[in-house]
């Protein structure tokens, strides 16, 4: 019988995500050589090489890739037994690891992880902010338990519960704030500045206005909408920010933000988790407590609107 171990597995995945066995010894907190250590001998329990060493970047043998699958599937199993003891055990007493996308994150962490140590006290909670796509990835490799992004997925793995949907706001120099607010069709005009490739809501903007990504536009593209803000207070376009964002990122810009026209753009924000995940039934209590969370933050956005 093959005798592998359980940490050999976690240090060959590690290797395979990083492509280095330097990053892939300090991510796993061990050195170099250990690492190269258990690894040589996986290989020689396996009686095969699982990786190419001749490349300055480490790459997958062939059957290194097909075993990377395999791997991959067997941790995530072995987290899920970890995770389907702690369910049985105490809940969601312990650890929580959140995904979510960065134009959700600013804006709803700051009261959802009061709501969330209030309702679960002791919870460790785990936030993982990033991309989609990165999400998507870590939520199936079962590197975090579950994530808040834009709706849909559409997954068979994963479960989608829809929270709450918001819309879009228009943001202009505070010197255009009395013209009128302009059409779709008319945006496709302006230069309108949006997020980087990768994010959703670019695309979601980009939908809302009718124009193909691939498309040549005159724009200029910034990392957060902090940074998109900040380039409309100082002249150079229009954009979009989600209606959660608007407090926080245009209280220090010159700018004035206003509502489009019926029917207003808008997105559905949800959380998923994997179906196979023993802590379904607690990640459906987190769900609503991010919904709560949410309207909330939508109905204090509100009142500070009146009042103004």
């Amino acid at each position: 019988m093959i005798n592998i171990t359980l940490k050999q597995l976690r240090y060959f995945d590690a290797v395979t995500r990083a492509g280095h066995f330097g990053r892939a010894a300090e991510s796993c907190a061990i050195s170099q050589p250990a690492m190269s250590m258990q690894i040589k001998e996986l290989e020689q329990t396996l009686g095969v090489s699982l990786f190419d060493r001749s490349a300055r970047k480490v790459r997958l043998t062939t059957f290194g890739e097909a075993f990377s699958v395999r791997v991959r599937e067997l941790l995530r199993a072995t987290d899920e037994l970890g995770d389907m003891a702690r369910a049985a055990r105490d809940g969601l007493m312990g650890r929580l690891r959140l995904g979510i996308i960065p134009t959700i994150a600013p804006y709803l962490l700051p009261s959802l992880i009061g709501d969330l140590t209030e309702r679960h006290a002791g919870l460790d909670i785990h936030v993982r902010e990033s991309l989609t796509p990165r999400l998507l990835q870590e939520l199936s490799d079962g590197r975090i338990d579950a994530a808040i992004v834009a709706l849909p997925i559409s997954e068979p793995a994963f479960t989608e519960v829809a929270l709450f949907t918001e819309n879009f706001l228009l943001v202009r120099q505070i010197g255009a704030r009395d013209e009128p607010v302009p059409s779709p069709a008319s945006l496709r005009e302006m230069r309108l500045l949006l997020l980087e490739e990768g994010h959703c809501f670019r695309d979601q903007a980009l939908s809302f206005c009718h124009i193909h990504s691939a498309l040549p536009r005159e724009t200029l593209d910034g990392s957060s909408l902090s940074t998109l803000v900040q380039m409309v207070g100082a002249g150079i376009g229009v954009t979009l920010i989600p209606e959660m964002a608007a407090d926080v990122e245009t209280r220090s810009a010159a700018v004035a933000v206003a509502r489009f026209g019926e029917p207003q753009p808008s997105r559905t924000v949800g959380m998923i988790w994997r179906k196979t995940s023993p802590l379904a039934p607690q990640l459906a209590e987190v769900a609503e407590v991010v919904r709560r969370s949410a309207a909330a933050l939508r109905e204090k956005h509100s009142q500070a609107t009146l009042a103004a």
